[in-house]
């Protein structure tokens, strides 16, 4: 029996499945279930039980538990929030409907707009005024604040969002109504601008505000209901909730400041993959998570995620930028599309076939999990062509009936577009793998990336089943699917550090930097962020990073560049105007000269060290295993059956070599290995992916 403080879990929400991991120090054992929409803290329970059973430890033996989510993300995109109203201050009441003065698309004349959340009639303003260097024009008036509250009240407002102007320079005025509305109207949820996105520009730190203000109430309620149900199980163990920038933080933060919260899931996947290509010594990688519900994709370099501090929820058109809700938040830059196992396909208007970005989610779910869906989806088709062994699907939990599979697409696909049902399945595989892969074209086009010459990760319940599909469209030629993938942001999570990044608005040119003001404002940040990673990491050693924000003077945006460790000294503004042309040159192949910098922008970023990474060295020899059984498959591209191999991952040992076509089965997902790759099983058990190289207009081995 386990004792405690050997045992960790991380259990990951999606929109279809929830996923678990457990580490008892020296195993992991997984677990995977059908995502309960109802209440999502009930399928947690569930597979907390069913992972404690497998590794035969009591509740009472955990030590810490890790959780991430999509609720915040589902609330936001779905629109299933509080209702929400903005303060604001006078004279600046339509600063939401003026947004950024321009339209994403000029010449479209028939424009949706993004949904902000807050229509006009539910914004107020105050009388006071601040100006751009922190200095009251205007004291705060507060003698009209009833007539506004029962304006309030009147419109059924259940969280508001403060957003006075310069409040990132000086939050006294936001403080100061924040705790007169608490002393008349307690029940209110309260959100300050100053405290969720302390940063210049007031669009978006007023829809940052707002955002959280949406599901500040939803995601407190439930990160309540979830510690009591743990602690009802026997669990008397912290809870840290991962954040959208790849950390965790304490259950305290996540209630205040949910919005950290919109990318909690897909951050997971980003930093296991991040982890096995520093493991694997691969310096550009790419990483894919395809889920039951939305598919990810994040560019890895040099052992790191991409990050941001921008993102947009709910595009009205997907790859446009400007067309969602603006956050500024901490996150891991990842580009992420409708397109899982449960994405819906259908035949448009026009006769054509398309699939997603509506999810059948788990609930009816696709029509092959017989739970009342009759519309095919991608698991559908993955079921029809063979892919998926109906029995074992999801460790057995969800048995699969290939007949409704087969029914649906023929129905829905088939019989409109003249197809049989293995033809309409292979129409939805392509379509969807087409999908994913100009997703991960474009993501890569917008950061001035190649992608190709990267090594894809893929993990995730459907990313091993679509990998060298997706692989081969994207000319992408090595893959690697690491142990457990079916929960590949679970076992993420187990590798995220406690962390904790504040960022502050200070202008300053670097003509004139005040390295004085500087090294005050890193001691404030540096004690707030210190005290929230302490609070869940008492006595740990902390790791800590500085960063500045920084452009050439006149322009609009910012590139992130690190500070030097140590003491801030006077040489300080020569040595970051010199890491800024360095790295500006390095991204646009030119510097700007004789025009002087400005930094408008300072982070500062604390979190526990990561877990030590260990190199993993290709086998030495190569084996033959040999397959458990065979199975028939439709191969679309060569419009036939094949039979081919069917091995499980469980039995494979390190050097066992597999030649493509065949199928490895584990318990939470398939790899399907194309007619043109190999792999190899690593070290540590990873499979290795490539393709075969060409002689004479042949592929080797075929």
């Amino acid at each position: 029996m386990n004792t405690k403080g050997q045992n960790r879990i991380a259990v990951d929400i999606g929109g279809t499945f929830t996923d678990i991991a457990l580490d008892s120090g020296s195993s992991l054992y997984t677990a995977k279930t059908l995502t309960t929409g109802d209440d999502p803290v009930r399928g947690v329970i569930d597979v907390v039980r069913i992972a404690c059973q497998n590794a035969a430890c009591e509740p009472q033996t955990i030590d810490s538990v890790i959780h991430g989510t999509t609720l915040a993300t589902n609330a936001l995109i779905e629109r299933k929030g509080a209702r929400v109203g903005l303060i604001t201050t006078e004279g600046f009441r339509d600063i939401v409907e003026i947004a950024y003065e321009r339209r994403y698309d000029q010449y479209d004349i028939f424009i949706d707009k993004p949904d902000l959340l807050v229509t006009r009639e539910d914004c107020w303003t105050v009388p006071e005024r601040i100006d751009a260097d922190g200095n009251v024009l205007r004291e705060l008036e507060t003698g009209k604040l009833n007539r506004l509250l029962k304006a309030i009240d009147q419109r059924g407002i259940e969280s508001i969002a403060i957003c006075l102007l310069h409040s990132y320079l000086n939050p006294d005025h936001e403080r100061r109504l924040r705790d007169l509305i608490q002393a008349r109207r307690p029940q209110l949820s309260i959100t300050l601008s100053s405290e969720v996105c302390p940063e210049i520009r007031e669009f978006d730190r007023a829809c940052t505000a707002l955002a959280n203000a949406y599901i500040k109430p939803l995601m407190a309620r439930y990160l309540h209901d979830l510690s009591l149900a743990l602690t009802a199980e026997g669990i008397d163990a912290p809870l840290f909730i991962v954040t959208s920038g790849g950390g965790m933080t304490t259950l305290e933060t996540a209630m205040r400041f949910p919005i950290r919260l919109v990318e909690s899931g897909p951050s997971g996947g980003a930093v296991l993959a991040a982890r096995i290509a520093r493991e694997c010594g691969i310096d550009s990688a790419l990483s894919f998570d395809m889920g039951g519900t939305t598919a990810k994709l994040c560019l890895i370099d040099q052992g790191a995620p991409q990050r941001s501090r921008q993102f947009e929820i709910g595009r009205a058109e997907r790859f446009v930028k400007g067309s969602g809700l603006p956050v500024r938040i901490p996150v891991v830059e990842m580009i992420e599309i409708g397109a899982g196992g449960g994405s819906i396909a259908r035949v448009d208007s026009l006769q054509r076939l398309a699939v997603g970005p509506d999810s059948a989610g788990s609930d009816p779910g696709p029509a092959s999990y017989g739970r009342g869906g009759e519309l095919p989806t991608v698991t559908d088709a993955d079921v029809a062509l063979g892919f998926i062994d109906p029995v074992a699907f999801a460790e057995g939990r969800v048995r699969l009936s290939p007949g409704a599979a087969r029914a649906a697409i023929k129905s829905q696909i088939g019989t409109p577009l003249k197809l049989s049902a293995s033809q309409g399945a292979y129409g939805i595989s392509q379509m969807v793998d087409e999908n994913m892969s100009n997703a991960a074209r474009v993501h890569a086009v917008e950061h001035g990336k190649e992608i190709s010459a990267r090594t894809m990760i893929a993990f995730g319940g459907n990313g091993p089943l679509h990998a060298t599909r997706v692989a081969q469209k994207i000319g992408v030629s090595r893959i690697i699917i690491p142990r457990d993938p079916g929960v590949g942001s679970a076992v993420g999570f187990l590798s995220a550090p406690i962390s904790y990044e504040i960022i502050r608005s200070l202008y300053m040119r670097g003509d004139s930097l005040d390295v004085d003001a500087v090294a005050r404002l890193f001691a404030e940040m540096e004690t707030e962020a210190r005290a929230v990673v302490q609070a869940g990491a008492a006595g740990a050693r902390l790791e800590q990073r500085r960063l500045a924000f920084m452009r050439y003077q006149g322009q609009g945006h910012e590139i992130e560049i690190p500070l030097p460790a140590g003491r801030l000294g006077a040489g300080l503004g020569r040595e970051i105007r010199r890491r800024f042309d360095a790295l500006y040159q390095q991204q646009y192949g030119r510097t700007v000269p004789n025009v002087d910098v400005e930094i408008i922008n300072w982070a500062f970023i604390a979190s526990t060290p990561g877990p030590a990474t260990r190199k993993v060295a290709p086998p030495r020899r190569r084996q033959q295993p040999r397959p458990s059984h065979r199975r028939k498959i439709y191969w679309g591209q060569q419009r036939k059956m094949l039979e081919v191999p069917c091995f499980q991952r469980g039995n494979l040992r390190a050097g066992h070599h597999v030649t493509g076509p065949a199928l490895i089965v584990e318990a939470q997902t398939t790899t399907l290995l194309s007619p043109e790759f190999d792999a190899v099983v690593d070290r540590v058990g990873n499979l290795v992916l490539s393709t075969r190289k060409k002689t004479g207009g042949r592929t080797n081995g075929q």
